[in-house]
């Protein structure tokens, strides 16, 4: 209205369109509708009073209702396109669509025009979070530089991890490689180490290293993540889905860190990395003015808001995640491409896994049923031998020393025939010393050593030769050499053509 006004006082000083554009008022054709307008309502006759703003913009206000704008050939889809511009669809999205669905033969330029249009119709209206003093810390990845490392050669590829005081804005931040569960609850756990304190509330984003199932009423937490909330004793608050205006404050801290610490740095590894970032921290970020509450953030944390923070637990939670796995028929499950025995008689069951950082813990119905150290490598295999079947652990145990020892108990001949079993070098006789050792148990160690003395006269090292032997009691005759002897005598005497040996070479 002001310049409508100032541009009557100059028509009324008898100055022309032209002059009054050369001040830069407002245009002549702007200027030539107003001159219309104040002809027709007398507002240039000098002797009369200038007409007030609102019968101005009363006046004008109709001039712009007798010429409307030309109609936008998307009003016939207004309702369509303000519900899919509120569930947050593109306007690429929402063109494709009305081609698609409805024939719309428009461009895309107009579409655009008519989403302007709406959201200069219905602003969207924000208003701002207010967090009483360590109430919350809001937490949330970004994307990392790409490091090389030198003595490696490696090229990988970071994530930075963010955690804000909600009061102080004093921060911390992080470089690591992946968002896995276990990068988050370590975070987590270094955060608040840093800050020697835990906020009361935690407010994250949806990522699956905390939340297993977004739901604006009834998110799912990762157990483990639960498990350190509560060791911790903090509350988990997760942002909406595809609202992470809720978290602002760690939003632009973590635009902060890669605008202002990230470029033109060089690093030799993510360790190198790391100490750099955490010396930004408390010096540059940590003593600058921050932009809203006009203070420094190290400041405000250590003059107040450290204080108010909840002490660390005299022991920290463990750092541990869950999985499930099932129990294959070797007796053992599988996670992280490494194998862990349990209980036989769960084969085919599913197991819940507790993996910490050096500790297996393997779970049936809340009832613990093994701890296996953690292994490192991926294919290596932990076996308790108490998890497998008897007859698997009998046969396991049964080794040739076993075997040995049981046999020297028996007697001589027996510990020679099991030696002899073992000394050859071509076949496995494990399964056989073992049978062997086993027929003691059936026939006694007696006649077990009686048999062995006779296969090992015969030289029959066979676990079969020792068990005929004892099946038709071939064991309780005379001696083998005895029996011999006898019937070579028998022999001699009834040869047709047979000479005494001693005399076959003596001259006569």
């Amino acid at each position: 209205m002001y310049h409508y006004r100032q541009a009557l006082v100059r028509m009324r000083q008898g100055e022309s369109d032209r002059q009054i554009q050369a001040t830069g008022l407002m245009g002549r054709r702007s200027l030539g509708i107003l001159r219309r307008q104040a002809q027709a309502h007398g507002w240039l006759d000098p002797a009369r009073a200038l007409p007030s703003d609102q019968d101005l913009a009363c006046v004008l206000q109709r001039q712009k209702a007798a010429h409307p704008r030309q109609r936008s050939s998307l009003e016939p889809h207004r309702q369509l396109i303000e519900q899919w511009t509120s569930e947050g669809v593109d306007g690429t999205t929402i063109h494709a669509a009305l081609k698609r669905r409805h024939g719309y033969t428009g461009s895309y330029s107009s579409v655009r025009r008519f989403l302007q249009s709406l959201a200069q119709t219905t602003p969207r209206v924000t208003s701002v979070l207010e967090f009483a003093v360590g109430e919350a810390a809001q937490v949330d990845f970004g994307k990392g530089p790409e490091i090389i490392d030198v003595q490696t050669g490696e090229v990988f590829k970071t994530w930075v991890f963010v955690m804000v005081l909600a009061w102080s804005r004093h921060q911390y931040a992080e470089l690591v490689r992946d968002q896995s569960i276990e990068t988050w609850l370590g975070c987590h756990r270094r955060a608040f180490e840093h800050f020697n304190g835990v906020a009361s509330k935690i407010i994250i984003d949806n990522p699956k290293c905390a939340i297993t199932k977004a739901c604006y009423h009834d998110p799912q937490v990762q157990r483990a993540y639960a498990d350190y909330a509560e060791g911790y004793r903090f509350l988990i608050s997760p942002c909406p889905v595809a609202d992470p205006q809720k978290k602002g404050r760690v939003e632009s801290g973590v635009k902060y860190v890669k605008n202002n610490f990230m470029p033109l740095r060089q690093f030799r590894d993510l360790a190198d990395a790391n100490r750099q970032l955490m010396d930004w921290v408390m010096q540059e970020a940590g003593n600058r003015i921050h932009g809203t509450t006009r203070t420094p953030p190290l400041q405000r944390f250590v003059e107040t808001e450290q204080a108010m923070l909840k002490p660390l637990p005299n022991r920290a939670p463990e750092c541990a995640r869950w999985a499930t796995a099932k129990l294959h028929g070797d007796c053992h499950l599988q996670v992280d491409q490494c194998r862990y025995s349990a209980p036989w008689r769960l084969v085919g069951e599913s197991l819940d896994v507790r993996l910490s950082e050096t500790t297996v813990r393997i779970y049936h119905h809340h009832e613990l049923k093994a701890i296996h150290p953690r292994l490192t490598h991926a294919g290596q295999r932990h076996t308790i031998d108490e998890h497998l079947p008897p007859h698997h652990v009998a046969y396991k145990m049964r080794d040739p020393q076993w075997c040995l020892k049981q046999a020297e108990a028996t007697g001589p001949y027996c510990h020679r025939f099991i030696h002899r079993l073992f000394e050859n070098r071509v076949l496995d006789r494990l399964r056989a010393a073992q049978g062997v050792v086993g027929l003691g148990k059936r026939y006694g160690a007696a006649r077990l050593e009686a048999a062995c003395q006779r296969a090992l006269h015969f030289d029959n090292i066979q676990y079969r030769a020792v068990r005929v032997i004892l099946e038709k009691s071939l064991d309780q005759q005379a001696d083998p050499q005895q029996c011999f002897d006898q019937m070579s005598d028998a022999y001699t005497g009834r040869a047709r053509f047979g000479r005494d040996t001693r005399k076959l070479f003596t001259k006569h």
